[in-house]
């Protein structure tokens, strides 16, 4: 066993725990420990495999990157994947649960606490430092009877925690106040600093308010983090916005509801010479040169969506002028002509596109595992996250082997997710659409962006406050 617990909370969602997790994750690798990130419980779209094929949360993958240790199914033991407004499927250590996910959000602490817990300590006794990432906000009081994630979490294992608040949004003082004043009084006792991250302006501008609010709360603000652009994947959001640029070599990618794995296309958006623009509602496809259907964790609602907002019609005219048309996993079985789903998981049987000769039938087993996949003179690496069967026809012509891809004309449909992190596959693709450039390994450029994020700690004077803690 090793130090205490590291653990980050945030006032709001998408206040930057990932971020500043990841960053703490190579902070304290860089110091020869060996480090663990945890979070217990994730609600997200974005999703990975373990290279011994269990899912888990994209954000914890890439934790485990920056602490450079293997992804562990353990690090995030649960895992919610949003399949309607009022409904997630569950993911319990790695696997799909039905139980859990037929269960009543009130019902399930019981079935998933324990396995948190086991998860938790195990990981405590054989890291040096475990660096926690709870969820939303520790203060939303409406939950605290099924809390599994954030102060039950803290108090189980005694974590040193900081509050992190995102001044960029404004209102961080109130954020980081109204949270204490509704944290019970051993919760507060774990609270070791404030962070106020995304910072960007005159630091004179904060005034005295830092020592009003330890005034308040006996709480030190310990870090200013100031904003940076970075390439690493969001969690459970798409923030990314762009429009078409003439001269520039458009695609457009659409993003319906339950689009899942958007992190995959980060290659491609941050390619020189290269527009990405997020298509969500109606909107004309004429001009682009390439049209993305990203994967589903409901595959038919999304194509319902599709539909109803004429983007279908829109697909097909962009097929029809010659348009490059891209489909993964759930995008793939939306190109195809039918898509069934015998035992219900989806609410029905759906006619695809019928831009690819294929058929997919949906099933209850999910298929989630690592694919190294011949590719021109070497290959190429990626990753499974489906529970559909589809057979072609004729008419679909092999792109991949094993099932895993497809092509009719200029209609390409692939099962593999991540593709696009190996240089050869993305020079291939963007070359079809007339790009020449350097296609890299992503993998080098996401490590460097981890670099970058750690120097942060150092940067924002919070390595000064952990170096004191750890000397305690």
């Amino acid at each position: 066993m090793g130090r205490r617990p590291i653990m980050v909370m945030g006032c709001t969602s998408d206040a930057g725990k990932s971020f500043l997790t990841t960053a703490l994750c190579r902070y304290f690798a860089d110091q020869g420990l060996r480090v663990a990130p945890f979070k217990a419980q994730n609600m997200s779209t974005n999703a990975a495999v373990t290279p011994d094929g269990h899912e888990i949360g994209r954000a914890q993958y890439v934790q485990a990157l920056a602490a450079r240790t293997t992804a562990d199914v353990r690090m995030n033991p649960v895992l919610l994947k949003p399949k309607a407004d009022t409904h997630s499927e569950v993911i319990v250590m790695g696997r799909y649960d039905p139980v859990a996910t037929a269960l009543p959000w009130l019902e399930r602490r019981d079935r998933l606490w324990p396995i948190v817990r086991s998860c938790l300590h195990e990981l405590i006794d054989g890291y040096d430092q475990v660096v926690i990432e709870g969820a939303g906000s520790p203060a939303e009081i409406n939950l605290r009877a099924t809390d599994i994630v954030n102060m039950s979490v803290a108090l189980e294992c005694q974590a040193d925690v900081y509050l992190v608040a995102d001044i960029d949004r404004g209102g961080a003082f109130a954020h980081l106040l109204g949270t204490w004043e509704f944290l019970e009084p051993d919760e507060r006792a774990l609270i070791r600093g404030f962070i106020l991250n995304k910072f960007r302006g005159d630091p004179k501008l904060l005034g005295n308010a830092m020592d009003v609010l330890e005034e308040r709360t006996r709480i030190p603000t310990v870090a200013t983090v100031p904003m940076r652009r970075h390439t690493l994947p969001e969690e459970d959001a798409f923030h990314y916005r762009g429009a078409p640029l003439p001269g520039s070599i458009n695609v457009a990618l659409l993003v319906y509801p339950y689009a899942s794995n958007l992190d995959e296309f980060d290659p491609i958006i941050h390619a020189p010479g290269i527009t990405v623009t997020p298509i969500g509602g109606a909107s004309s496809l004429a001009g682009y040169d390439a049209i993305i259907l990203p994967g589903s964790t409901n595959t038919a609602a999304s194509l319902r969506h599709v539909r109803a907002e004429g983007l279908a019609d829109e697909i097909r005219r962009a097929a029809e002028a010659g348009a490059t048309i891209l489909g993964v996993c759930g995008g793939l079985q939306m190109l195809g002509r039918e898509i069934r789903d015998p035992s219900g998981l989806e609410a029905g049987d759906i006619d695809g596109l019928a831009l690819l000769d294929l058929t997919t039938t949906m099933a209850p087993d999910k298929v989630t595992r690592q694919r190294s996949i011949p590719w021109g003179d070497g290959t190429v690496d990626g990753y499974e996250i489906h529970h559909g069967r589809t057979d072609a026809g004729d008419l679909a012509e092999p792109l991949l082997p094993d099932g895993l891809g497809w092509r009719q004309g200029n209609v390409v449909g692939v099962y593999v997710h991540g593709l696009f992190d190996n240089g050869s596959y993305r020079r291939w693709f963007l070359e079809q659409l007339g790009w020449t450039g350097d296609a890299g390994d992503w993998g080098v450029a996401i490590d460097a962006a981890i670099d970058q994020v750690a120097g942060l700690v150092t940067e924002s004077g919070w390595a000064v406050h952990l170096d004191q803690l750890a000397a305690v």
